[in-house]
């Protein structure tokens, strides 16, 4: 058995839960860019956490995330990059779940990219994720090659702690 072959992939939930030091606040004064305020990079559990307050029939978005965990860690921003990639791992961690049978899962098709638009990468792609959308109420229409809710910004949830 070579070395490569003892290795073990983390599954989806293992990847959920790593947090490496996150929520980590930085200062942009002091980055290598510069700039006038402070980042939060947030931990994976976090952005599932502020998913799984969406209930259903109402939506979120990247946004919206990414504004509520600033607002929790007094930052003045979340970085983008690291919370989509977070709600990317928390779908897949989701769908494993519901593998394992998992009865409640984080409805991960209820997080939308920024203008409502649906995310093409998670699991069961556009067709899987419009199917669910309609079935809780929403109408979903193709500009181009992207999906998007209608008149999403309506159903938004509130993310504070406590309200939906």
């Amino acid at each position: 058995m070579g070395l490569f072959m003892s290795y073990k992939r983390k599954s989806w939930r293992e990847k959920l839960a790593v947090n490496k030091g996150f929520p980590k606040v930085f200062d942009a004064t002091k980055s290598k860019r510069g700039g006038t305020d402070t980042f939060v990079i947030p931990a994976p559990m976090e952005v599932d956490e502020l998913m799984r307050r969406v209930p259903k029939g109402r939506l979120t978005t990247i946004d919206e995330l990414r504004t509520a965990l600033a607002r929790r860690h007094g930052a003045t921003t979340t970085c983008p990059l690291t919370t989509g990639i977070f709600a990317w791992v928390a779908a897949h961690a989701a769908v494993e779940s519901a593998a394992a049978g998992a009865k409640k899962t984080t409805p991960y098709w209820r997080t939308l990219k920024s203008k409502g638009e649906l995310n093409p990468k998670y699991p069961g792609g556009v067709a899987g994720l419009k199917r669910k959308l309609s079935a809780e109420g929403h109408k979903v229409i193709q500009k181009g090659k992207r999906f998007f809710v209608v008149d999403f910004q309506l159903r938004l949830a509130r993310l504070q702690r406590g309200e939906s």
